[in-house]
């Protein structure tokens, strides 16, 4: 009788049952016996896994071949006789290499259980001592096997997901770019995005962390704690996220990607604006970008921070889009408001003296109150704020110059 506790490690045929003749005998036994296991296991396969009978006939020859090569190898394995060492893991070399992408992990562990349990049934016919000699050896067989089909899919999983990184920022840089075409909006899904029709898509930008990969991850899986869909990447000495779903509004995203902040390095995380989908989300990423380069010039600015927050920073940094805006958000409210722009103009060099304004323009101090009220009633920004201010020379200063 062979030592009941094995060695640990791979265990070989011969270190179970150390008399050679007795292991030719049994295999010889086994042999005779494997195209009647394999169909009994094809059988039973049928009549407890429903996956298996819906396959394809191309998917179901991959699971017969698998399982006969388990059956030959359990026989070789027994017999033992070559000097080379068996290896159980081998028998998944008998289906094409596109099988472990088309048979889940769960299928297989599936497939082995019903195997190993077909073959022991089988054994109850054994005389003995070879019935629990056999017994003992597909335990040990079966191990092997476990560990081989799960170092097989642990590399396939590894490969996918040094695959998926890859496609994930070949995704992120060409939003950044803009040129995404329909061949990646459709890896895009294949990464998992998916937002509803009118879901609003953000592009938020910030300072890499020093553990980039762990902190994507992370982002990954609090996005889709909020039902959100996203895609991550690193560029240069940035990581770039791309958000979608249910964010009714800029606020929402700031909300949003609040939760989000802590993934990326210190510093500031800027916000662009609202895209209709991912083929737009260039539309977002542009001024994210140009925001999160221009944020040093506000440092205390919050974190996360909207990129139109940054207008007169952006146009300091060359962002043209930024100049463009900025002019039509500022510029053209303040034509229409007939004395605002050089009510505005005359406030600013006054150092911003009501007084003095009304006295450079033979005005009541009342009536340069009421007009600067204007101004923030149809700009958005108050002039009496520091930064509103100069958002507001900023955007005069442009105005002249393209008058010019």
């Amino acid at each position: 009788m062979p030592d009941p506790k094995p060695p640990l490690g791979a265990v070989r045929g011969r270190d179970l049952i150390p008399d050679a003749a007795v292991r030719r005998r049994m295999a010889k036994r086994l042999a005779s016996k494997t195209a009647e296991l394999t169909t009994a296991t094809l059988t039973a396969m049928d009549r407890r896994h429903d996956w298996f009978a819906a396959m394809n006939p191309e998917h179901r020859s991959w699971i017969t071949l698998v399982a006969r090569a388990g059956i030959d190898r359990f026989v070789t394995w027994t017999d033992d006789s070559d000097d080379a060492s068996p290896d159980p893991s081998d028998l998944f070399n008998a289906a094409p290499r596109q099988a472990a992408r088309r048979i889940s992990l769960h299928q297989t562990v599936e497939l082995l259980r019903t195997t190993i349990e077909v073959v022991e049934q089988g054994l109850a016919a054994f005389p003995e001592p070879d019935r629990s000699l056999l017994q003992l050896a597909i335990v040990h067989y079966s191990r092997e096997v476990a560990f081989g089909a799960a170092e097989i899919y642990a590399q396939a999983a590894e490969k996918r997901g040094d695959w998926d990184s890859r496609l994930e920022a070949l995704v992120v840089d060409s939003v950044v770019r803009g040129d995404l075409d329909e061949d990646l909006l459709s890896r895009a899904a294949a990464l998992g995005w998916s937002t509803a029709a009118g879901d609003a898509v953000h592009v938020a930008v910030g300072p890499l962390p020093a553990d980039a990969d762990i902190m994507a991850d992370r982002l990954h899986g609090r996005a889709a704690q909020a039902r959100l869909a996203a895609l991550v990447s690193p560029l240069d000495d940035r990581l770039v996220a791309v958000v979608g779903g249910g964010l009714a509004d800029d606020e929402a995203a700031l909300k949003a990607f609040a939760e989000l902040s802590d993934c990326f390095g210190d510093g500031p995380v800027v916000v662009g604006p609202r895209a209709f989908d991912l083929a737009s989300a260039h539309l977002s990423a542009r001024p994210a970008l140009a925001g999160q380069k221009a944020a040093a010039m506000w440092p205390t600015a919050p974190r996360p921070v909207l990129a139109g927050d940054l207008l007169a920073e952006r146009v300091l940094v060359g962002d043209e889009s930024a100049s463009d805006e900025l002019a039509a958000r500022v510029g053209a409210d303040l034509a229409r408001g007939g004395d605002l722009r050089l009510t505005l103009t005359a406030y600013f060099d006054e150092g911003g003296s009501v007084e003095a304004t009304a006295r450079r323009l033979f005005c009541h101090p009342n009536t340069v109150r009421y007009r600067l009220r204007r101004v923030t009633d149809l700009t958005g920004y108050d002039p009496g704020s520091p930064r509103d201010a100069f958002t507001l020379q900023t955007a005069l200063k442009l105005s002249r110059l393209r008058a010019a």
